[in-house]
């Protein structure tokens, strides 16, 4: 196969120039910024997906074209890697170099990146590309196929996709079958089959009934919630709002729900109590919520799904009676309570890492168990090789008794319910189901388990966020100096409280979380902290005050 790079450059400079002047990075969540601004990027990423692949041994490497929760005019590009998981991280540089280098030299970029990775680019490489509802999605993604078509590479467009359904249809890809069929209808029937097979006839257990409201954040995930009822038989009763007649995250979302913890625009009317649920715009975050007989709103967001399902899971594996280590992974953003009520009721090792999913993901792979989730509800549960035999050998152990062997085989459809390459928000709805079904629990009871300290997130606008370092899972502040001790000796002034900073990924803010005893101590703390960092960390405007659903909500 032969390549040419000229046209390659010839290319970029006719359909895609730069036309921005400014540099992008790749970050925990790829290229994100006002999608007027990514078609370039799109190109190259092409050009990089094709490269990867080859680098691979022609194993599929996946492109979604995504902005997740951010606001309609965002868009955003990420990498999916042979096994589902995020792009390497020394691939994640030459993805920031490959963007930000100018048109004359992107030809000599290429080669250069040719040379250091050693790739055969006669070799062969196929990339799959998904993409989210925005209206300027299709545009980007004809933009990454040009750029794997540019370096003779193979492309498969799949449309509309959740991102949980390409880093599925990856895997599946790249196991030849074994992890699932790796189209759009193989994942739909991979997820209902399990889920089927563990419900059975059964909808209804004790306070548990099998009514549902599921907030689409106007994003994909309504779309595919949609195409899984048509799937499926009414053992689950889901009413779909929010499906695609207001623009994607706009006042609805897990995002929305979680940082305003209110309920979001666009319900219908609901009787107290109802379980509700909402996904984000390319659905891999998923959080609960209800409203009770008094109006006062009630949030289960990751910390919550986390501690459900370790749980369940912990409960099946001593039915089972195998010797398994089940390990939580969260990150400094996780509810102080739910880390005590894992740590000393569940009796699960805590693991702390700093935000992103790829840290999450890279750590729970040291369990037989990992169970993952941020706050923001994003999270999967990892199973390693050694569980899977030996979950597989007890469901076909004759000498076992029949309710170890029939935990074994639940265990076995619980996995495959499971979206182990990443979070995904339908897939982890489908089991926290599951488990309240098993349970017998409505959300009361399941709130009901321990009771959340009360927490509020603040962003501090700032001329440069890296003035911000930290280290401890981002939870101790390293510079500016003095700033560290400055919150040391606020959260000192309250019960219970804990506080940290960190800078943001993807603009210049600095992000603040606090939380304390009681609502009132967390709102000041966290007006208290943000003000150090604006005083001290190059504040830009007027410190944020606090919001007032916080200071009126109810916890």
């Amino acid at each position: 196969m032969s390549v040419n790079l000229r046209t390659v450059y010839a290319f970029a400079r006719e359909m895609y120039p730069k036309k921005v002047k400014g540099d992008i990075q790749y970050g925990t969540a790829g290229f994100r910024t006002k999608a007027e601004n990514l078609d370039y990027v799109m190109y190259r990423m092409g050009l990089l997906a094709t490269l990867r692949s080859r680098f691979k041994n022609g194993a599929v490497i996946g492109v979604m074209i995504t902005a997740s929760h951010n606001p309609e005019p965002d868009n955003g590009v990420k990498l999916v890697d042979p096994e589902g998981e995020m792009l390497e991280a020394r691939w994640e540089k030459l993805a920031t170099r490959l963007a930000n280098v100018s048109d004359q030299e992107l030809e000599q970029e290429i080669a250069a990146v040719i040379q250091e990775e050693n790739v055969c680019i006669s070799a062969p490489s196929t990339v799959y590309v998904g993409m989210d509802n925005r209206y300027h999605s299709p545009r980007l993604l004809k933009a990454v196929c040009d750029g794997v078509v540019a370096l003779k590479g193979g492309v498969k467009e799949f449309g509309i996709l959740t991102t949980p359904m390409l880093h599925y249809l990856v895997v599946a890809a790249n196991t030849r079958c074994s992890y699932g069929t790796p189209t759009e209808e193989g994942y739909y029937k991979k997820l209902i089959t399990a889920f089927q097979n563990i419900r059975g006839t059964t909808t209804t257990h004790g306070n548990y009934t099998n009514r549902v409201y599921f907030d689409g954040a106007n994003g994909v995930g309504a779309r595919k919630m949609i195409q899984f009822l048509k799937r499926m038989d009414r053992g689950l009763d889901v009413v779909v709002f929010n499906s695609g007649e207001g623009k994607i995250n706009h006042e609805c979302g897990a995002d929305y729900v979680k940082v305003q913890q209110r309920a979001p625009i666009g319900m219908p009317e609901v009787e107290a109590n109802a379980r509700c649920v909402s996904v984000d715009g390319d659905a891999d975050r998923v959080v609960y919520f209800f409203t009770d007989e008094n109006n006062c709103f009630h949030l289960l967001d990751g910390d919550r799904i986390a501690t459900l399902v370790a749980d369940y899971l912990m409960g099946l594996v001593r039915v089972c009676n195998i010797n398994l280590r089940m390990g939580l992974v969260q990150t400094a953003y996780a509810n102080g309570a739910s880390t005590d009520y894992i740590e000393h009721q569940l009796r699960v090792p805590v693991a702390c890492v700093p935000t992103g999913v790829k840290h999450l993901h890279h750590k729970a792979t040291e369990f037989d168990i990992g169970v993952y989730f941020e706050a923001n509800g994003h999270g999967t549960v990892i199973f390693s090789k050694n569980a899977k035999q030996l979950i597989k050998k007890t469901a076909e152990d004759d000498n076992l008794n029949e309710e170890q062997r029939n935990a074994a085989k639940t265990f076995l459809q619980i996995i495959d319910l499971i979206n182990e390459t990443v979070g995904d928000a339908i897939s982890d709805m489908l089991l926290v189901e599951t488990v309240l079904l098993a349970k017998g629990w409505n959300l009361r009871d399941w709130v009901n388990t321990y009771t959340d300290l009360p927490n509020l997130q603040l962003k501090v606008s700032v001329a440069d966020r890296n003035v911000i370092t930290t280290t401890d899972a981002e939870r101790i502040c390293v510079t500016p100096e003095g700033l560290q001790e400055e919150i040391n000796a606020l959260v000192a002034k309250y019960p219970r409280a804990r506080a940290f900073v960190r800078p943001s990924g993807t603009e210049d803010v600095v992000r603040v979380y606090a939380e304390a005893e009681n609502k009132e101590d967390t709102a000041v703390l966290a007006h208290e902290v943000a003000s150090a960092v604006h005083r001290l960390a190059g504040g830009v405007g007027n410190p944020p005050e606090i919001p007032r659903q916080f200071v009126n909500s109810h916890y």
